[in-house]
């Protein structure tokens, strides 16, 4: 039987095959990590929401010759983060960080 860590690295590699995107490298834990904070900053649902669109981001970010797949990748990914634990600290009544 096969770990959830093996199987999220397996179905990682298969929508990447399928989008045809093999040789993009994807961090599954920091994608996972910026879902959790999203998740527990905003609300739940905004996981998958967050993730989402901080990746189509990158993806028109590497796709325009920006920035190299990962660094547009790690500039989504940090300004999903940062906004995820503003909306927090917004709505706990305190500044952010």
């Amino acid at each position: 039987m096969k770990s959830q860590d093996e199987t999220l690295e397996e179905w990682c590699r298969s929508l990447l095959q399928a989008y045809e995107l093999e040789d993009v490298q994807m961090d599954v834990n920091a994608i996972l990590a910026l879902a959790g904070v999203a998740a527990h900053s905003v609300v739940r649902p905004a996981a998958p929401l967050t993730t989402f669109i901080a990746g189509f981001a990158a993806g028109l970010a590497s796709g325009s010759g920006q920035a190299t797949d990962a660094a547009s990748m790690a500039a989504a990914m940090d300004v999903a983060r940062a906004l995820a634990s503003d909306y927090d600290a917004e709505a706990a009544g305190t500044p952010g960080e």
